[in-house]
């Protein structure tokens, strides 16, 4: 019985290995979701189309809508227009089509702008409905209305009118097909319309897809008759299962995918896709991820991409992808802690309870899940044991018989079963109160057999070392360490470990085996223990080549010497098949990130390298041989989205990078703005990486930022290179954009013309004023050596004039000194001469009689009055003045001025003072006592007001 079983289930295998270009049938594709809020246009997208650039453009209900990977862009038609058609050729025009309009848009001035083709219509000729469809055939493009056909080639309009209104034009290989409402199907061939015999199988109306089949065959959709194939002779139905959904939810419209699948979108209910067989390979709506279930238009792109336009918002399918998905979008079953496959049959073991459903691989499964009778609660861990299916619940451990279960053991919190290294047939489980022990009975299964005695902590992590102890971890504790008994029914030895034994902590410390060896996670990374010190140490190798995987808080087995290591939400496969080397893969599982159950993530291994992971609102399939790997799928470049003036306020430079020449920046406005992206849609990381040649000295560090700014660029060429990586691996080639910030005006051609030109004159000038200067300086030197030597002759003139007025002056002063020593000696005269009267006075009072008497006063009278005459001789004092005057010609002048009250004896003792005369000779002169003098003197100092400090000879003398 055992062989069967595993027989059936490598059949089952074999029938999920599938090749590198399949779709899976269980679960649903990765897909990506674009509502309105994010690329903010209309609800209705009617077409899809892709540039050779890898820009995407939607036919949107507010016009054209583009997206590159990153930014998204809405273009209006002349008159505000829906887009229903959109297609691109490759010389870079779009071209679209709406009601009463149809034209392309390109690239003018670096800006996209619309171009219409109306005005080339014959006269006559207008357009009254809708462009519906648009193909470009080699030179031409033809554009499709409900009334006409119009086919643009040479910058001229030729129309192909139809006897019955049209449906839709479809372009198959290099064939044209549509559909003549009341007639049946006709070819497009040139410009005639041919009738295709027995195409009235296909009903009268509603042929909306016509798509390559086998060989040189056609799979028509029809919207009410299902799918037909054409073999270019006769009509047949296909026979598939399809056909009931495909009348039934209304088939709109249909795409060929990877050479061999087929996807046709639905009104009422998303999409379906089939293989060429008709076997349904997968459906897909709104409950398995769709935003919307009307398809309004399909694209597949040459990246695995479908793309659906929706009634509400736009959606990317990533076909071909190592992961798909269940979601449970009605919150049946809750949020999922494990899953796994048993039996045909899928269990999820969620917060509600144990739910399974029918696995069929290799079959599209619509999956009915239902709760198993009695499981209800929280459903910790499923694990297959030797063929037996352990359920661990918050209520106990059961065994899971098909859609019932059994119980084993109402101990409560089965967290973590595990077979003993020391003895497979004993098993231990961690709980809420310590640890069970199970044993495998023959013939019956797993039994329960006690709950170990002498521990009854919480253990959520429970491992067996080489020695036989058991590690147990608890959630915010820290570490035990258990010795078991013999018959492992009782802990005889019990050891704990905290922050002092070398743990960053008590908190999320868990245990797990890794290459058989113990290892200890924490927030701080991984720990090992040593024995012999009793200590917990950092293990620097896994720590340092995990790198961010060092603080994984779970790691799972997977296939061979691959694990699965989670940190904190982050998914990776670390492989440590290479002794000494550890690969790790983390970004083909970046769609994973945040969406498993923290701390509770369960992965399960299907198959070799199959896996069913458990997501929180689902779970998902993962099968490494599906999809292309980033290293060999080809990578587009980068492109240069928007380059914008950001000096002021934000203004648009160019909208595609360079398009012919270098844009050319003027010097004031060189702050700029560059923004680029990848189109690259399939889920992936892309980082950035810049240089700016002239400007920057290196490549910039790998960053997810898309754009870039430059400020304050000095003049000069400039050429921006950009890189993306996927992936950490697959590195584009370089793009580039050329621009050139200008010189500012004043440093212009024209300026430096009219620089050149006013030097050249201002050259001409400086000569001419230069030689005019020359001529100055020459007269200016000549004046100033004639004024040289007019100086030197003046200067010997002064030197002899004054040499002539020192010896003139030398002359005066020896002749004012002899007329001061003649004044002197007239005055010393005159004083002589007065004493000597005075004597001859004295004597002759003196004078006696014979008798020896006086002489009487009459007898000596007269000659007194001579003496006295003598004495006073105004002529001795005229010619003592006028000696005076020529020796001190100004004395008297400025004295008078200044003191007019002087008299003639203020004068004279004025004069004799100023001979610094004494007071003796001044009284003999003066004719006066002593004190006459001294009185004269005081008196004359009051007159002159002259200071009491200051004395009387001085003040004349200076005068």
């Amino acid at each position: 019985m055992l062989k069967i079983l595993r027989l059936f289930f490598v059949l089952s295998l074999i029938s999920l290995h599938v090749g590198a270009n399949d779709i899976k049938s269980i679960g649903v594709p990765y897909i990506e979701n674009y509502p309105k809020s994010v690329y903010a246009s209309g609800n209705q997208n009617w077409s899809v189309a892709k540039d050779k650039n890898g820009v995407m453009y939607f036919g949107n209900a507010e016009g054209l809508l583009t997206f590159d990977g990153r930014y998204w862009r809405n273009y209006k038609m002349p008159n505000r227009q829906i887009v229903r058609s959109v297609n691109t050729d490759n010389k870079g025009k779009i071209y679209t089509g709406s009601f009463g309009e149809f034209g392309y848009w390109a690239i003018k001035d670096n800006k996209l702008q619309y171009n219409s083709l109306i005005k080339l219509l014959p006269k006559g000729i207008t357009i009254t409905d809708e462009i519906w469809k648009i193909y470009i055939d080699k030179d031409r493009v033809i554009f499709q209305s409900f009334s006409k056909i119009f086919i643009y080639k040479n910058n001229k309009i030729e129309i192909i009118k139809s006897p019955s209104s049209f449906l839709f034009l479809h372009q198959v290989k290099n064939r044209y097909f549509i559909e003549v409402l009341e007639k049946g199907l006709f070819e497009l061939v040139g410009s005639k319309l041919v009738y295709l015999p027995g195409s009235e199988i296909l009903g009268k109306q509603g042929v909306l897809s016509v798509l390559p089949y086998r060989g040189d065959s056609f799979l028509i959709g029809t919207s009410k008759n299902g799918l037909f194939v054409y073999n270019g002779k006769s009509f047949k139905q296909l026979n598939t299962l399809a056909n009931n959904y495909l009348k039934t939810y209304q088939l709109n419209n249909g795409v060929k995918l990877l050479g061999k699948y087929y996807a046709f979108g639905t009104i009422l209910n998303g999409l379906i896709i089939i293989d060429e067989d008709g076997k349904v390979v997968q459906r897909i709506n709104k409950s398995s991820g769709l935003q919307n279930n009307t398809v309004l238009s399909l694209y597949a792109d040459n990246e695995q991409n479908l793309w659906a336009g929706l009634d509400n918002g736009i959606d990317r399918i990533e076909l071909n992808s190592p992961l798909y998905f269940y979601f449970d979008k009605t919150g049946q079953f809750g949020t999922v802690y494990s899953s796994t496959i048993f039996k045909n049959k899928i269990y999820l073991g969620t917060n509600q309870g144990l739910f399974f459903s029918d696995w069929a691989p290799g079959v599209a499964s619509n999956f009915n899940f239902t709760l198993i009778p009695g499981s209800q609660g929280q459903v910790w861990e499923l694990n297959i044991i030797d063929n037996e299916l352990i359920c661990g619940h918050n209520s106990g451990t059961f065994k899971v018989l098909g859609d019932q279960i059994e119980w084993i053991s109402r101990t409560s919190g089965g967290w973590t079963i595990k077979k003993l290294n020391s003895n497979p047939n004993y098993l231990i489980q961690g709980t809420y109160t310590g640890i069970s022990l199970y044993q495998k009975a023959a013939g019956s299964g797993l039994k329960f057999v006690t709950q170990i005695e002498g521990f009854n902590a919480p253990s959520r992590f429970i491992e067996q070392d080489n020695k036989g102890d058991i590690w147990v971890g608890h959630a915010y504790k820290g570490l035990y360490k258990l010795t078991l008994n013999d018959s492992y029914t009782k802990v005889i030895h019990t050891k704990y470990f905290d922050e002092q034994h070398g743990l960053p902590g008590n908190y999320n410390i868990n245990i797990f085996n890794l290459e058989n060896k113990i290892v200890f996670s924490s927030n701080n990374g991984f720990y090992t223990y040593d024995e012999w010190s009793n200590k917990f140490v950092k293990n620097g190798v896994l720590n340092k080549k995990l790198g961010s995987f060092a603080k994984s808080n779970n790691i799972i087995r997977a296939a061979g010497k691959k694990y699965w290591f989670i940190n904190h939400g982050r998914t990776a496969m670390v492989n440590f098949a290479e002794p000494g080397k550890i690969e790790i893969d983390s970004n083909q599982f970046s769609l994973l990130d945040g969406r498993m159950v923290q701390y509770y993530e369960n992965i399960s291994r299907i198959g070799d390298n199959i896996y069913l992971i458990s997501v929180d609102d689902g779970f998902a399939i993962y099968n490494p041989e599906l999809g292309t790997p980033a290293a060999r799928q080809k990578i587009p470049g980068v492109l240069i989205r928007r380059v914008e003036d950001i000096t002021d306020k934000n203004t648009l430079i160019s909208e595609t990078g360079n398009t012919v020449e270098p844009t050319e920046i003027k010097n004031s406005r060189n702050n700029i703005r560059i923004s680029f992206s990848l189109p690259y849609y399939r889920q992936a990381k892309v980082k950035y990486q810049f240089y700016l040649q002239g400007y920057s000295k290196e490549w910039s560090d790998w960053d997810y930022a898309t754009q870039k700014d430059f400020t304050n660029l000095s003049s000069g060429k400039y050429i921006f290179k950009v890189r993306a990586k996927i992936n950490d691996t697959t590195i584009s080639q370089d793009s580039l954009y050329e621009f050139t910030i200008l010189r500012p005006w004043y440093f212009s051609n024209w300026a430096i013309l009219f620089y050149a030109l006013l030097f050249v004159v201002v050259l001409i000038a400086g000569k001419k004023l230069y030689e005019q200067k020359l001529k100055k300086d020459r007269h200016k030197i000549t004046s100033r050596l004639q004024a040289e030597q007019d100086e030197l002759l003046r200067l010997e003139t002064e030197a002899n004039e004054k040499q002539i007025i020192k010896l003139q002056t030398e002359k005066l002063q020896a002749e004012l000194a002899s007329k001061n020593r003649e004044l002197a000696n007239s005055a010393m005269t005159l004083v002589y001469k007065n004493e000597l009267l005075q004597k001859l006075s004295d004597e002759i009072m003196k004078l006696k009689d014979e008798n020896g008497k006086k002489l009487s006063e009459d007898q000596t009278k007269k000659i007194q009055k001579v003496i006295n005459d003598g004495m006073n001789d105004e002529r001795d004092w005229h010619l003592f003045e006028n000696s005076f005057n020529e020796a001190h010609e100004s004395f008297f002048k400025k004295l008078k001025a200044q003191h007019p009250d002087l008299v003639p004896n203020d004068l004279k003792l004025c004069a004799y003072l100023r001979m610094n005369m004494s007071s003796k000779e001044m009284s003999s002169l003066l004719n006066i006592s002593l004190r006459g003098v001294e009185i004269r003197r005081y008196r004359l100092r009051k007159k002159l007001e002259i200071p009491h400090d200051k004395n009387l000879t001085e003040f004349l003398m200076e005068l």
